[in-house]
């Protein structure tokens, strides 16, 4: 499967943003979807994770109430919307899929990954 995120920029403070994942290749409902950043200087995190069929999600407790993960098979994407952004939120944001059926929160769980997109958020 092949992934591209996609949406990121510069927003100020307090803004929104959503970002896409689409995906190519075998089928889009054969995998579990994940959102993790990378700030500079910093290891790599998990955002948020949604399961095949998107019911089962996953998002960092301290991000919950501001960023939704959602997903649309029909479509082959997965979205991460992102409210109330901070100076924190600044990262490169990256999409990746996993073959399991539980939803991982880490990175070496992921077997595919796509390229990453800038979010930036402007104090």
């Amino acid at each position: 499967v092949q992934l591209q995120a996609s949406g990121g920029g510069l927003v100020q403070a307090g803004g929104s943003l959503r970002l896409s994942c689409p995906a190519s290749g075998r089928p889009f409902s054969d995998y579990v979807i994940g959102w993790f950043r990378q700030a500079p200087g910093k290891e790599r995190e998990f955002v948020a994770g949604i399961g095949r069929g998107g019911t089962n999600t996953a998002v960092r407790d301290f991000l919950k109430g501001r960023f939704t993960i959602s997903r649309d098979n029909a479509k082959n994407t997965v979205y991460l919307q992102m409210s109330s952004l901070k100076f924190e939120d600044t990262a490169v944001y990256y999409c990746a899929a996993d073959r399991g059926v539980k939803v991982p929160t880490t990175s070496r769980r992921y077997d595919y990954w796509g390229r990453g997109t800038q979010v930036t958020v402007s104090s």
